[in-house]
């Protein structure tokens, strides 16, 4: 793919621009949205202009990203009868991208795949009638890869086995912490995801501060220990990356899939053992509630887009009724 001109500047201080005419359509708040922990994370904003912000560590150091996007002119939707390939061909898209810090121009090279440019939903062709229209009306919802597996592992583990808000809490004080200020003209409170030795020297009082218990604390820290091994599964097919992930003591099936969904754009990562997940996708998909097999009968005619699959279920906000109380946040912090 050619590399569109960049105005330069020096490093860490004036801003790197891009503008990459994507071949099709991007919903970029929708893609980059599975990147966001919560509605006060401190490494995703979103401006009141609609401009998406994120920061990461990259290979070269700190970097803040700003991400617009405009339909290219010319340019048409795709029919309202939709096939596999319809989804894969909508309309082109204008992406104009500015990035500050160390890792600006490896966060402006890595912009195309972080918004789907090596996704390939073509042979995504859904019979059943929710996901055909689902699909039709988020043609833009493409799975990317941020190319960051250690940035994608510590907010899954975060999230194991405990409710959206304790693991956002948990992972808002960890950055805030410990994470720098992001550079550039950041939306205030912005830091950028810890380094990997940080993450191992975190003490013991200070996971227990951010309410993360031993074993989840001890996940991290053994992971950011293997951080140049993990991030090998950028390279290597689903099946290694999974065994690589799931070697490591408290990485489980969940986790590994979360990880892939977002690290490496992998559209057929299925959340298995998720408390929702399949309940959502069987009520959408069959009128019933499910346990994970039931799911994955349910997506087996997706192989290769089951993450697609349930994206779309999720994005629908089709939900059984609700028969229970919800789960409580816990707070380790007491005790």
């Amino acid at each position: 793919m050619p590399q569109p001109a960049r105005a330069a500047g020096p490093e860490g201080t004036l801003p790197l621009r891009r503008e990459w005419r994507a071949p099709f359509c991007v919903d970029v708040r929708l893609v980059l949205s599975v990147h966001r922990r919560g509605p006060r994370d401190p490494a995703f904003s979103v401006s009141p202009d609609g401009a998406v912000w994120r920061t990461s560590r990259t290979p070269d150091g700190p970097g803040t990203l700003r991400v617009t996007a405009a339909q290219a002119a010319g340019t048409a939707a795709s029919p309202a009868g939709i096939t596999g390939a319809d989804i894969g061909r909508p309309a082109a898209t204008v992406i104009r991208a500015t990035a500050w810090g160390p890792g600006a121009g490896w966060l402006l090279d890595a912009l195309p795949d972080l918004l789907g440019a090596q996704d390939d939903p073509a042979a995504f062709a859904p019979a059943h009638p929710l996901l055909r229209d689902l699909a039709r009306r988020h043609r833009g919802a493409r799975v990317g890869r941020s190319g960051r597996v250690l940035e994608a592992l510590v907010p899954a583990v975060l999230e194991q086995k405990v409710v959206s808000l304790e693991a956002h809490r948990a992972w808002r004080l960890l950055l805030i912490r410990f994470g720098e200020p992001a550079p550039g003209p950041a939306p205030a409170r912005m830091r950028v995801f810890p380094a990997a030795r940080t993450w191992q020297q975190i003490p013991s009082w200070e996971w227990h501060q951010a309410g993360v218990e031993a074993v989840r604390a001890r996940t991290i820290a053994a992971a950011a220990r293997a951080a140049g091994r993990l991030e090998e599964i950028l390279t290597m097919t689903a099946a290694d990356a999974d065994h690589r992930l799931q070697v490591l003591p408290g990485i489980g099936p969940w986790t590994s899939a979360e990880i892939r969904q977002r690290a490496c754009g992998d559209a057929d990562a299925v959340s298995v053992g998720d408390y929702n997940l399949p309940a959502a996708v069987g009520w959408a998909l069959a009128g019933r509630v499910t346990d994970d097999a039931g799911m994955l009968e349910l997506l087996a005619p997706y192989a290769g887009h089951r993450y697609r699959a349930t994206r779309l279920v999720e994005l629908s906000g089709v939900r059984p009724p609700r028969r229970g109380p919800r789960l409580a946040p816990r707070d380790y912090r007491a005790f």
